[in-house]
Parts: C-alpha cells; sequence; structure tokens
C-alpha cells in the first residue's frame, strides 16, 4: 500500500492503538496529523516516531467534542497541508461499571467522547474531502458495540453508535468518492485492557479461537487497507479483528 501525497488525521495517537496506526500511515509515505489530548510526554514520542519516516507531521492537542475548535483546528491544518485525504476516528475512553453502579456522568462521558466525537470529527473534514470528491473515513468500533459486554452498557452503547453512523456517513457521501468503514477490534493488548482484574482477562483469552489476544499491529494493519485505493469499492462495512471472538 503507497500512500504517497496522501495526507492523515488520526485522532488518539499519542499511544496504543492510535500511535501504531500513524506510524503505520507514515511507514507506507503519508503525511500524519496525531490529534489526541494525552499528556505532552506521549504526544511528543509519538510525533516524534512519525518524522522518523521522512514525512511531514504535525500535533494538535484537541478536545474532539468541542464542534468549534475541532472545526477551527481543521481549517487551519487543511490550509498547512493543502487537503487531509483520510481520517482515523480512533479516540475513545472508557468507564467500566456494572449498570444499577453507573452514574449518568459516566455514561454521558463515554458517549460523548466515542459517539459525539466521532461525529463531529467527521462533519469537520467531510467538507473539505468533499470539494476534493475524495476521501478515506475510518471509525474505530469494537466487538462488544455488536455483542454487548457486561460492565460496559456505555461503551458497548457508544460503539454500536460508531457503527450506525459508519454506515449512515458511507450512504450519504459514496457519491463524492469518500468511503466509510469501521473496524471492530476485540481483545487487544493495550494499556486500556491493561486495567481489566486477570480474571476478567482469563475470561476474555478462553473465548477466543485463536488462542491469542490481538496486537495493535492487527487492527492497524485493518485501518490501512480500508484507507488505501485497495478499498475504493468498500463502505460502510464493520471489519472484526478479533481472532474469532465474536463470530
Amino acid at each position: 500500500m503507497n500512500f504517497q501525497g496522501r495526507v492523515a488525521l488520526v485522532t488518539g495517537a499519542a499511544r496504543g492503538i492510535g500511535r501504531t496506526i500513524a506510524e503505520k500511515l507514515a511507514s507506507e509515505g503519508a503525511d500524519v496529523i496525531i490529534v489526541d489530548v494525552a499528556s505532552p510526554e506521549n504526544a511528543a514520542e509519538a510525533l516524534d516516531a512519525v518524522k522518523a519516516y521522512g514525512v511531514r507531521a504535525a500535533y494538535r492537542c484537541l478536545d474532539i467534542t468541542d464542534g468549534e475548535k475541532v472545526g477551527e483546528a481543521v481549517n487551519e491544518l487543511v490550509k498547512e497541508f493543502g487537503k487531509i485525504d483520510i481520517l482515523v476516528n480512533n479516540a475513545g475512553i472508557t468507564k467500566d461499571k456494572l449498570i444499577l453502579m453507573m452514574n449518568e456522568s459516566e455514561f454521558d462521558a463515554v458517549l460523548n467522547v466515542n459517539l459525539k466525537g466521532t461525529f463531529i470529527m467527521t462533519k469537520a473534514l467531510v467538507r473539505h474531502m468533499m470539494k476534493n470528491r475524495y476521501g478515506r473515513i475510518v471509525n474505530m468500533a469494537s466487538v462488544v458495540g455488536l455483542m454487548g459486554n457486561v460492565g460496559q452498557a456505555n461503551y458497548s452503547a457508544s460503539k454500536a453508535g460508531v457503527i450506525a453512523l459508519t454506515k449512515t456517513t458511507a450512504k450519504e457521501f459514496a457519491t463524492r468518492g469518500i468511503t466509510c468503514n469501521a473496524v471492530a477490534p476485540g481483545f487487544i493488548d493495550t494499556s486500556m485492557t491493561a486495567v481489566l482484574s486477570e480474571e476478567a482477562k482469563k475470561a476474555m483469552f478462553d473465548m477466543i479461537p485463536m488462542g491469542r489476544v490481538g496486537r495493535p499491529e492487527d487492527v492497524a494493519n485493518a485501518v490501512l487497507f480500508l484507507a488505501a485505493e485497495a478499498s475504493a469499492y468498500i463502505t460502510g462495512e464493520v471489519i472484526k479483528v478479533d481472532g474469532g471472538l465474536y463470530i
């Protein structure tokens, strides 16, 4: 896959799966914009890792739930880079609790970042993609958005919403040369899953037919395919990267 001449924006790219996606895109020649609200240290390290591939790169500390600030930042970045061809909506948070223990603010916070943030970023960027009649949007869903999961009512709901948003976006912009697909990871070895109890990890591991947890690279490879020319006739799809966890 050759991304020479393409500009990609990846949210939540300071660490974990997002950083791996950003580095993978850069390794294939794409200029990369990192968007995150993580610590400056993580963002700086991610930016250096991307620049090491000899591509143009930038970092913006941006709250993706703030539509006005997102719009301003996107306009500035389009002027700086000339265009943005690829949007990877990867940013997300968890606040896991059983429904009876979960308060409204915990539910709202997860929906706000994971679902509303994806909507805001998409709306801000798709306007520019329409002008160029080209765009690749890849949203980060999750298998729990398809199957549900105990203790993750907010997260599951947000990811189910992302899947529905993906399909609607695909239908609305297909005639403008813009595709929109989602990747639904299963149990991936990241800092987000590292906080799970050993009991919870084992229970999840035992459900994976392939007998191993996923790696960030597994997810990044699927994202790269959906962001490439090779996937030009694929839109509105959800690709599970879960080792067979949910079949």
